[in-house]
């Protein structure tokens, strides 16, 4: 299959994508569906080489047309395939019509839907909707829905899994749980918004040959983080570095009973490459910080006025992993925020300043979707029903650069389009990841001047070392299991 491109785009951009290439380039729309359904038979072989009974369900609209095409081209290479029909044939209109009448000329043979029609699927191609759902599904179409997914047999997606909606992730009643969704000239936001993440799989994609550039016509929604955004703010260090010239990070917080969340924070800012890391904390937190890990320089700190000369030497302040929120905390915060160093945030220094709002150009928010919601003083579930929405109103009130965690976390800065991460597992669901993340960021941010770039960076370094670590399997992952890959993804132009 073809690379994912940086590229993500709504449903209306794709859109326009598509009436670009027919009415400027001038390719028959039918071209372009024989293309869907060429690639379809593609991911099918490459995904499925060994199997032979494929369950094609086609709806009223274009998707569907894919799959009469994706059907006929299979039935040529000697695939058993069953076409099951959603809707009367005698309603398709004009590409869908055609695909469905070369099937049936080429002795296809279209079925109702049933309730044994999924009896003996080895593969399931889903080609009920398209990216053009907007409106919640009937009963029936959400039982037949739930009957796919329970069927047993892999599905595969063509353009998105159907029901799901294009640009939120949001599912209208019931959507398709795909093992892999192969995306045609444009990848969806909502592959990565809500619960897309979900329902699509791996996302397979194909441009259906499109002229290079063609899709450059229409400018994208987000773009994705690939591992350029590592390489170009982490160059191989030159033979003569020292420390001093890496960057000094001072990480703050671990109370009273908290002191693992400063140490991961710490610990990750040095394996992300930072020359020198002091963690502030309280004071009976000193000597099994400095115990477990003693490449870290380790301060306990009983007040704000202990804090000013270590803020003053350090070039990136992390702040938040096991602060709190009590006295001892609002004091550590409130003198951090006084100065005019670069500041990644998170956990309970959030939580502050949610209560006490102020903005800032060079600070990094880095909340879950908890954390976001006290922050706009909404819900969490209001902030995972439109979670773009969410970091762009967290940036336009509180400034800087803000990280919304989560699957598909999101980075948004500025007026900048926003990036995507698509990297990641659900293993990282586990205490102490988000320390691991503020400490990476803070690491990276410390080795350049590129604040939002540090953030970029710092999302799929921890992502990828998540991913590193999951190799051993998913659940069960710890925070501290992505302490041996990060250097391994921090140093990209070593890698072989």
């Amino acid at each position: 299959m073809k690379p994912l491109p940086l590229a993500v785009h709504t449903a209306a951009e794709v859109r326009a994508l598509d009436r670009h290439a027919i009415d400027d380039l001038h390719i028959p729309s039918y071209t372009l569906m024989t293309q869907a359904g060429e690639a379809a038979v593609l991911a099918l072989r490459s995904c499925w080489p060994s199997k032979q009974r494929i369950v094609v369900i086609c709806g009223p609209g274009n998707n569907g047309g894919d799959g009469y095409v994706a059907a006929r081209l299979a039935r040529s290479m000697r695939i058993d395939v069953s076409l099951i029909s959603l809707v009367d044939p005698a309603k398709l209109r004009g590409d869908a019509r055609r695909a469905h009448d070369d099937f049936v000329a080429a002795g296809g043979i279209v079925q109702p839907w049933s309730e044994d029609c999924l009896a003996n699927a080895e593969v399931v191609i889903d080609a009920i909707f398209g990216t053009g759902l907007s409106r919640s599904l009937d009963a029936a179409m959400i039982e037949r829905i739930h009957a796919i997914n329970d069927c047993g047999a892999p599905i595969l997606s063509l353009d998105i899994p159907s029901g799901l909606d294009a640009d939120t992730g949001a599912v209208w009643g019931a959507a398709i749980m795909a093992e892999r969704t192969l995306s045609f000239i444009g990848l969806k936001l909502g592959f990565y918004l809500g619960e897309g993440p979900n329902h699509t799989g791996i996302v397979l994609f194909d441009d259906l040959d499109l002229p290079a550039g063609a899709t450059e016509f229409i400018a994208p929604s987000a773009l994705r983080i690939d591992e350029n955004a590592v390489a170009q703010l982490l160059p191989r260090r030159r033979r003569t570095t020292h420390k001093g010239q890496q960057g000094s990070v001072l990480v703050i917080g671990g109370g009273i009973g908290m002191a693992g969340a400063a140490r991961m924070a710490g610990e990750a800012a040095l394996r992300a490459g930072a020359g020198l890391v002091t963690v502030a904390t309280w004071p009976e937190n000193v000597a099994s910080i400095t115990a477990s890990r003693p490449e870290l320089m380790c301060r306990g700190v009983e007040g704000a006025s202990e804090l000013a000369p270590m803020i003053e030497r350090a070039d990136v302040l992390a702040i938040g992993p096991g602060l709190g929120t009590g006295e001892w905390g609002r004091a550590l915060l409130d003198i951090a925020l006084e100065s005019d160093k670069p500041t990644v945030i998170d956990a309970d220094a959030l939580n502050l300043l949610a209560q006490e709002p102020c903005a800032n150009c060079k600070w990094i928010l880095t909340p879950h979707p908890g954390e976001a919601g006290r922050l706009l003083g909404i819900g969490t579930a209001d902030v995972q029903s439109n979670r773009l929405q969410a970091a762009r109103d967290i940036a336009a009130r509180y400034g800087g650069t803000v990280v919304l965690k989560g699957a598909g976390t999101l980075v948004v800065s500025g007026d900048s389009l926003p990036y995507i991460c698509d990297q990641g597992n659900p293993g990282m669901a586990s205490p102490g990841m988000g320390d691991v993340l503020t400490g990476v960021i803070a690491g990276i941010a410390a080795q350049t001047a590129d604040l939002p770039g540090a953030a970029r960076a710092g999302v799929l370094v921890h992502a990828m070392a998540g991913d590193m670590a999951a190799r051993r399997g998913e659940r069960g992952l710890l925070a501290t299991d992505l302490f041996g890959y990060l250097p391994t993804c921090v140093n990209p132009a070593q890698r072989f």
